[in-house]
């Protein structure tokens, strides 16, 4: 295989957005997501049904998680146990109670990525120094989404079903193209300034496979061309929310370059990524009520200088 070209040159004419919103901007493409997206989103509330998107923490049957992290580990500091020794604490009352606390990768759930995530050539979302980032992102962290928060319109497209599937296959591609022609088969339309919500049910494969999951891994996932980038460029899309580990194709088949969609869309375009979403329930109820719009709202966990924040985000039909 001939060598991977440096994302440098493959997106040396790529789109950006840096600096069309101050130079201090930090939250990119959420800015499309104003009072009147909003109200477009509330829009499409009928019924008025909840569906939260967060995969568990803590699954007995296992975490699915980026290769090289560890899946969260949840340990028990207090429980009735706790209470029976001499030096136990002692309560006026007699209360007893139960805590505990978690260790985990903050990007080791369902989460959203930081725009100071990922760079090249020394520079991350809107200009930053990649220098920022040392002991913690100075800019460009997660803790200006969480403040602001992700409200808007939002569009399931379930490219399992539309390609006649239990679930994608492992590193099995899509376009904007096929985007839009799954959208036309649920009998929606992608509007500017929409949430893209993708279901791959890709993560199956981690609870039939185990460990065998990770074996050449590759995810399937949306694949980098300069058309798609200009699509999502001309779509204002701001928030790209899938079920898998991390919402592209891991590595390109035709250029070998893993994750350019992370550098072109979320480095360039301040397009914020959500990932490892539970889409399954949402899903089924889209497929049959035939509404695959819905309003979405989300806020990470406020994190000082983190690269991602676990996120429990909710559809609302």
């Amino acid at each position: 295989m001939t060598e991977a070209p440096y994302l440098g040159e493959l997106l040396r004419d790529a789109p950006s957005n840096w600096g069309k919103w101050g130079e201090s901007d930090e939250v990119g493409s959420l800015n499309y997501l104003d009072a009147g997206q909003v109200l477009r989103g509330v829009g499409t509330i009928k019924q008025g049904s909840v569906f939260t998107l967060q995969r568990l923490i803590g699954d007995p049957k296992g975490d699915p998680v980026w290769p090289g992290r560890s899946p969260a580990e949840r340990t028990q500091i207090f429980d009735e146990s706790s209470w029976d020794g001499d030096d136990a604490p002692n309560f006026p009352g007699g209360l007893h109670y139960a805590d505990d606390k978690i260790d985990a990768f903050l990007q080791g759930s369902t989460q959203y990525d930081a725009l100071g995530h990922v760079w090249y050539d020394g520079a991350l979302w809107n200009g930053y120094s990649a220098d920022t980032t040392v002991g913690g992102l100075e800019k460009a962290s997660v803790e200006p989404i969480a403040d602001r928060g992700v409200v808007g319109r939002a569009v399931l497209l379930d490219m399992a079903k539309f390609r006649g599937k239990e679930n994608l296959d492992k590193a099995e591609t899509f376009t904007h193209h096929d985007l839009l022609a799954c959208a036309e088969a649920q009998g929606v339309t992608i509007e500017k300034r929409d949430i893209l919500v993708i279901r791959t049910n890709f993560l199956k494969l981690f609870f039939d496979q185990g460990e065998a999951f990770y074996e050449g891994f590759c995810e399937p996932g949306l694949i980098y061309s300069p058309e798609l980038v200009q699509w999502f460029q001309d779509m204002e899309i701001p928030n790209l929310v899938t079920d898998t580990i991390a919402n592209e194709v891991t590595t390109d088949p035709e250029n070998g370059v893993a994750l350019v969609l992370h550098n072109a869309l979320m480095r360039n375009l301040g397009v914020v990524f959500t990932e490892i979403c539970d889409l399954e329930k949402l899903a089924a109820d889209c497929a049959s009520d035939g509404q695959y719009t819905f309003l979405y709202v989300a806020a990470p966990l406020k994190v000082a200088k983190a690269s991602g924040s676990p996120v429990n985000p909710v559809a609302i039909k």
